[in-house]
């Protein structure tokens, strides 16, 4: 990425080697058709000079690419080796036995005709119910930071010392996650580096979505793709498949069940202490 030029005579150069924030931080997102040397030029011409090994470097850490004659496959699992660590407060025990008790996040891509289509999802560990979700064309925090915040709109309230467990990804270490984790009241937790197993949980979900819907799909646009995937999280996966691992039912069922068998027992409890 490169700084945008400040105001006065003659272009800007970048450090070599380095990223820096500023105009061009968009055109990868918005110009998906456009390969290192164009995107330098179009650079070039607002007065920001690198070369294409730079832009290169900067599309390959954001997992973009230009268009190419050879297969892509974007990096949803980027690290930053300067954020901060959190501890692995999942320990791969995803169900606790009670709801809300770990929520588990990930990122996947999807194809359409206009490009991709990032996903990011939380799913709660007991329940495997998708509790929120976010789709965008750049698979930046904000897109992790409104999935988080739909899951937690959903349950409305959360009990004390809930964990977000995740991945290493950059969209995870960012300032703008740890601060709604602070602000939500979520604990923070994260995997060893490279050790997908460390968020099992979440890739399984992306294995379900992708052997029982998306692989028998193709979308020509990603508004099409949005409504279509929205649409199997929400009515498919969480209300009508049966999970194995909930004795055949479905996640809102199975939290359902929950609620009444809870409802029955502060019910009998109340009858109780009255008597």
């Amino acid at each position: 990425m490169a700084q945008a030029a400040t105001d006065g005579p003659g272009p800007t150069s970048a450090a070599p080697g380095r990223d820096r924030p500023g105009r061009a931080r968009g055109l990868p997102c918005f110009r998906r058709g456009l390969r290192g040397p164009r995107i330098a030029r179009k650079l070039a011409d607002q007065g920001v000079v690198l070369d294409r090994k730079t832009v290169a470097a900067s599309m390959r850490r954001q997992g973009l690419e230009g268009i190419s004659p050879r297969r892509f496959t974007p990096v949803t699992t980027i690290q930053d080796p300067a954020a901060r660590g959190f501890a692995d407060h999942a320990q791969r025990r995803w169900d606790q036995g009670r709801l809300d008790a770990i929520w588990t996040s990930d990122i996947t891509y999807l194809r359409t005709g206009e490009g991709w289509l990032y996903l990011a999802a939380v799913r709660d560990g007991h329940s495997r119910r998708v509790l929120g979700w976010a789709m965008d064309e750049c698979q930046d925090a904000s897109l992790v930071d409104r999935a988080l915040r739909m899951a937690h709109t959903l349950r409305g309230t959360v009990p004390e010392g809930l964990v977000f467990h995740a991945d290493r990804g950059v969209q995870y270490t960012s300032q703008m996650l740890f601060e709604t984790c602070e602000e939500l009241e979520v604990l923070q937790s994260m995997g060893r580096t490279g050790v997908c197993w460390d968020n099992a949980m979440a890739e399984s979900f992306w294995a379900t979505l992708k052997t029982e819907f998306y692989d028998r799909r193709s979308w020509p646009t990603r508004a099409e793709a949005r409504r279509e995937v929205a649409r199997w999280i929400e009515i498919v996966y969480n209300r009508r498949r049966l999970h194995s691992s909930l004795d055949y039912t479905s996640p809102v069922a199975f939290e359902n069940a929950i609620d009444h068998d809870q409802a029955e027992t502060e019910e009998h409890t109340d009858q109780a202490e009255a008597a």
